[in-house]
């Protein structure tokens, strides 16, 4: 295979004889003589016009290219040692797929409800109808990235192969492009059927499926953590647990404090979610009053500025999506953004929220590891409380809040719930406040026409990743106080989204497998 890169207009890259042909011309290679090829990288370039796409192709000679997938060793593990796995997110989800390769069987136990039935719960909570606490944008089979989105980018590098954990959801479905996208994403109008099939490749394989199975207490057997009990009176046993809860679960926390197992506050972000028109965005990213036209896919931005000591930045940009209440109890809002695998919503969401470290908490000092946990819920209750009734949100125009006047009205938006004006200038911490508006200010002079009336903040994005961290040994995986237990994923405190988390899933997979062949 020659490997080549080229560059084309938005136009030609999304044609394969265009493609191949500008590919062939810059390896020198006749077309004649080339039987097969594959982009291997691709993004957009705009930072000046003309916009190009910048592609790494590989073409192959007289011969077809190798497989895109390797060949995963799923064994059938029906009568093997088993091991339970908390959690059916992406860290439970790929941990369980690495047991079978390794030649364990997973039982996997889920609070929340399988896929299809987990559907109809949020259905109900988008109309401000009730929230089931077990099964919500958190919780449910596929944890809570499979209906918020499926961003797959992660700066993760240091525990997995990226490229293996992005070729196993092309195997259950994915589109091929994530395999070369700068930022592969999936959508989350395509992400349900891709986490049944991960079910059905690990039910084929012996593993078992545990749903509206709350988890309530570890069993220990001479020193070791060696099952489950949960809530609905079930036990699960096995020679190891993996804790991969994913960071809503708070109750998990409560479960280790009350075992004594030590906890460890650590550093998180909190802010709101801003939405702007997609089409003011395209206009700003791609330098055009026309926006981004018929090629070029819906514009994101990135954003950070350092702000008192404290990062202030762009979390979870979702292009051409929909703001959605991700609270996972009762007296609380919170709100996440989504998009489809088309991004075809007229409006672009954000998270912007500001760094958070241990010693920013003093004030919640007495709460110990919980501290950050305090504050959180103090955030999520307030937000609920200057909001409107259920899931409706409090919001803000973006001048508003940054001139400090309240908003006498809102533009059209994603957001299904609903919103109600807010005076978020006066009830966000002022470590908070201060930090979004000089973060803000910067930002519209970065991006010409960010700082618009046609802007809101919602509130609060408060769930961008645990502020607390369950113990683990760096060496050998498992909680250092309790042998067999295995805190894995963006729970446990040890990754942030999709791929770092399935990657730390099956990191958690490889210690199970040292502690029992020890």
């Amino acid at each position: 295979m020659r490997k080549v890169e080229i560059t084309l207009n938005p136009e030609d890259a999304t044609v394969p004889k265009q493609i191949r042909k500008k590919a062939c011309l810059e390896a020198g290679i006749s077309p004649n003589v080339v039987t097969d090829f594959r982009i291997l990288k691709r993004s957009v370039d705009a930072r000046r016009r003309p916009i190009i796409v910048r592609m790494l192709v590989g073409l192959a000679v007289n011969e077809p290219l190798t497989a895109v997938a390797q060949i995963y060793n799923w064994k059938n593990v029906t009568a093997a040692t088993p091991v339970v796995v908390v959690g059916a997110g992406p860290a439970g989800l790929f941990a369980s797929l690495h047991l079978l390769e390794l030649g364990y069987k997973p039982i996997v136990v889920e609070r929340g409800k399988s896929i299809s039935d987990r559907k109809s719960d949020i259905a109900i909570l988008n109309r401000n109808q009730g929230l089931n606490r077990d099964s919500n944008y958190c919780f449910g089979e596929g944890g809570a990235g499979t209906f918020s989105d499926g961003k797959l980018y992660t700066r993760s590098k240091k525990r997995g192969d990226v490229r293996r954990i992005l070729e196993i959801l092309h195997l259950h479905g994915a589109d091929e492009s994530i395999l070369y996208d700068s930022h592969p994403h999936i959508g989350t109008d395509r992400l349900p059927a891709i986490i049944t099939a991960i079910r059905e490749t690990l039910i084929n394989h012996g593993a078992e499926f545990h749903f509206e199975s709350r988890v309530e207490d570890l069993i220990i057997q001479n020193g070791k953590a060696n099952g489950v009990l949960t809530a609905q009176g079930d036990k699960y046993s096995g020679d190891g647990v993996i804790l991969a809860t994913g960071h809503s679960a708070l109750d998990i926390y409560r479960l280790v404090d009350r075992r004594h197992l030590p906890l460890q506050l650590k550093g998180f972000a909190m802010g709101v979610r801003i939405e702007h028109p997609q089409h003011l965005i395209d206009q700003i990213q791609y330098h055009s009053k026309d926006g981004r036209g018929k090629y070029l896919p819906a514009a994101e931005y990135t954003l950070v500025k350092n702000v008192s000591g404290r990062g202030v930045y762009s979390f979870c940009m979702c292009p051409g999506g929909i703001i959605v209440p991700s609270a996972t109890s009762d007296f609380e809002t919170v709100v996440n953004g989504m998009s489809n695998s088309l991004r075809n919503s007229p409006f672009a969401n954000s998270g912007l929220v500001v760094e958070i470290r241990p010693e920013d908490l003093a004030a919640y000092s007495e709460h110990g590891a919980f501290a950050g946990l305090a504050f959180q819920e103090e955030l999520e209750k307030s937000a609920y409380r200057y909001g409107g009734q259920g899931q409706i949100a409090p919001a803000q125009r973006l001048t508003d809040f940054i001139e400090g006047r309240s908003s006498s009205s809102l533009p059209d938006h994603s957001y299904n719930p609903g919103l109600v004006c807010s005076p978020m200038h006066e009830w966000l911490p002022e470590s908070i406040r201060f930090r979004l508006r000089d973060g803000l200010r910067f930002f519209g002079r970065q991006m010409k026409g960010f700082m618009t009336h046609e802007a809101i903040m919602v509130g609060v994005e408060s769930r961008t990743s645990s502020p607390i961290r369950i113990v683990r040994d760096p060496d050998k995986g498992f909680h250092p106080d309790l042998p067999g237990l295995f805190p894995a994923g963006e729970g446990a405190g040890y990754a942030g989204g999709i791929v770092s988390s399935a990657m730390d899933g099956e990191y958690a997979a490889d210690s199970v497998h040292r502690f029992l062949s020890a």
